[in-house]
C-alpha cells in the first residue's frame, strides 16, 4: 500500500477494503470516506479496531497505531477495550476540572457555615485562579502552572495574597484527593517558593490617657451619624469588625442585655454571646431609633439589605485623624484585652472568652454555657464604666503590678 494508491482510491457502489499488512486495512466507503481499521484476534475472537480517517491519519501513522495495538495484544490486553477506557478517562477528566472541584469545595464549606465575608474572599481568589487553571483537569495541573499564577502577586510585593492563593489551590487539590479524583497535591512541591508575608499586628491605642482622647474624639465625630454610633459601640463590645457590621436586630435582646452572634458569622464557627452593658444598650437604643426594628443594625447608606462597608470604621478613624499605624477597627479588641488584663480584676479565661478565643483543649471548649458567664457580665459593665472614666479625663491611677499589694 502506498500514499499514491490511497489518494487515488475511488468510491464504489459498495464499501471495499484496501489491505496493507499485519491486519491493517483501509475501508473505502461509497460516500468517499476512507477509514483505517486493524483486524486482530484476542481470546479466540476476531475483532476490529478503528484507527481514524485518511488523510487525517496518514499511512505511516496508521501503521504506528497498528503496531501499538499489537503490543497491547502481545501483553494480553484488548486494544478496543483500552480505547474505550481511555475515552472514559478523558470524559471523567473533563468533569474533574479545577474550576468544577473548586466550586464543589466552596458549596461544601458554605453548608458547613462559612462566614459570608470568607465566602466573598474565597470567590475573589478563585476568580484569580480560574482563568489559568479553571478549565484544566486537576490530574493534569503541574506545580509550575500553579506557581506561575501566584508568583505574579509575589513579585509585586503582594506576598499575603500570593500565599493565600497557593493555600486555596492546595485546598482544592486536597478536596480532589479526598473525593478520589486526584492522587497527590502538586502544590506540596512549592513549599518555600513564595516570600513569607510579614506578620502584621492591628494597630491599637493601649495607653489609658490616649484611650480617653480617642473616646472624646469619637463623641465629636461630625460624619455620618450611624458611623459615629458604630465607633461608640465598638469599644464597649470589642467584637471583630465583621461581626459588628453584620449585626442584625433579631440577634440582639435589649431587654435581656444580650447579643448572640450566630456561628456562621463568627471566625470560630460557634455562637458567641456578648453581654451588653447599660452604656452599650443605650447606644443600641439610639441606633434603633434611626435604623428601625429589623434588618442590619448598621445598614449600608445605599441599601438597607446590605451591611455598612467593611471600610466604614477605619475610614471614620482616619477622619478623626488616627492613621492606620495608630488605630484600627480591630484595635478595639487589643485595647480591651490589654487593659482588662492589666486591671488584674478579671480572670484571663473570662477575658479570652469575651474575645471569642477558643482554647485548643477540647475539654474547655463548651464555654458560654454557664461557667464564667456571670464574671463576663460583671466585667462588661466594669469595662464600660472604666471607658466612661477614661473619656471624662478623670485622674488615672496606674493598675498595681501583679503580685504586689
Amino acid at each position: 500500500m502506498t500514499d499514491i494508491a490511497l489518494r487515488n482510491a475511488k468510491p464504489r457502489a459498495k464499501p471495499y477494503k484496501m489491505g496493507d499488512e499485519r491486519g491493517l486495512f483501509l475501508l473505502v466507503q461509497p460516500s468517499g470516506g476512507k477509514l483505517w481499521k486493524v483486524k486482530y484476534w484476542i481470546h479466540g475472537r476476531e475483532k476490529k479496531l478503528s484507527l481514524g480517517a485518511y488523510p487525517d491519519v496518514s499511512l505511516s501513522k496508521a501503521r504506528q497505531k497498528r503496531d501499538e495495538a499489537r503490543e497491547l495484544i502481545a501483553d494480553g490486553q484488548d486494544p478496543s477495550r483500552e480505547k474505550q477506557r481511555a475515552k472514559l478517562r478523558a470524559r471523567e477528566a473533563a468533569g474533574h476540572t479545577f474550576g468544577e472541584i473548586a466550586k464543589e469545595l466552596l458549596e461544601k464549606r458554605k453548608r458547613e457555615g462559612m462566614a459570608p465575608r470568607t465566602v466573598e474572599k474565597t470567590e475573589y481568589f478563585l476568580s484569580v485562579l480560574n482563568p489559568a487553571l479553571g478549565t484544566l483537569p486537576v490530574s493534569d495541573i503541574t506545580a509550575p502552572e500553579v506557581l506561575a499564577v501566584v508568583r505574579r502577586f509575589d513579585v509585586r510585593g503582594k506576598h499575603e495574597t500570593a500565599n493565600r492563593l497557593l493555600q486555596l489551590a492546595s485546598r482544592v487539590f486536597r478536596h480532589a484527593i479526598a473525593t478520589a479524583r486526584l492522587a497527590s497535591d502538586p502544590t506540596r512541591d512549592l513549599r518555600g517558593a513564595l516570600t513569607s508575608p510579614k506578620v502584621q499586628h492591628f494597630a491599637a491605642i493601649l495607653d489609658p490617657v490616649r484611650v480617653g482622647e480617642l473616646l472624646r474624639s469619637i463623641d465629636g465625630y461630625e460624619g455620618m451619624g450611624i458611623t459615629r454610633l458604630a465607633l461608640q459601640l465598638a469599644p464597649h463590645v470589642f467584637v471583630r469588625p465583621g461581626e459588628l457590621r453584620h449585626a442584625q436586630w433579631d440577634e440582639i435582646a435589649l431587654d435581656d442585655a444580650l447579643w448572640i452572634i450566630p456561628a456562621e458569622k463568627t471566625k470560630m464557627r460557634r455562637d458567641h454571646r456578648v453581654p451588653l452593658s447599660r452604656q452599650a444598650v443605650a447606644i443600641l437604643q439610639e441606633i434603633r431609633s434611626i435604623t428601625g426594628l429589623a434588618g442590619y443594625v448598621f445598614p449600608s447608606v445605599r441599601t438597607r439589605t446590605r451591611p455598612m462597608s467593611e471600610n466604614t470604621i477605619n475610614a471614620g478613624l482616619r477622619r478623626l485623624g488616627y492613621s492606620s499605624d495608630e488605630m484600627t477597627g480591630h484595635g478595639f479588641r487589643a485595647m480591651a484585652s490589654t487593659l482588662l488584663n492589666e486591671s488584674g480584676k478579671w480572670s484571663p479565661d473570662a477575658i479570652e472568652r469575651a474575645l471569642a478565643h477558643v482554647e485548643n483543649d477540647g475539654s474547655r471548649r463548651p464555654y458560654d454555657r454557664g461557667e464564667r458567664w456571670e464574671e463576663r457580665v460583671e466585667m462588661a459593665q466594669w469595662w464600660s464604666d472604666h471607658l466612661d472614666t477614661l473619656r471624662n479625663g478623670a485622674e488615672i491611677v496606674p493598675f498595681p503590678e501583679r503580685g504586689t499589694g
